[in-house]
């Protein structure tokens, strides 16, 4: 399995944290299912595959879990990239 070096990993979480700020302060709404998109590869950067479901959840957390769920064992610098790449898209 391929492993970042020290330095890449750091500078693959600065690039993170700048899309995850520069998105966070984004005036204009986005599509439904592009906010999805990146609430699932925040989590999966963040907390893995421990995803967990909150009993009487409404709909929409429902959309959320499910869209996390769908990137069980996709490696955080792996979410982390994606994030990047779709903030950068925007």
């Amino acid at each position: 399995m391929f492993k970042l070096s020290q330095e890449n990993k750091t500078n693959l979480d600065e690039e993170y944290k700048a899309a995850f700020d520069k998105i966070s302060k984004l005036k204009k709404a986005l599509a439904p299912d592009i906010m999805l998109k990146f609430y699932a590869y925040y989590k999966q950067a963040n907390f893995g595959n421990k995803s967990t479901v909150k009993s009487g959840s409404d709909v929409r957390s429902a959309f959320k879990f499910n869209a996390w769920v769908q990137l069980k064992g996709m490696s955080s610098e792996q979410a982390k990239k994606e994030y990047i790449e779709l903030a950068n898209s925007i």
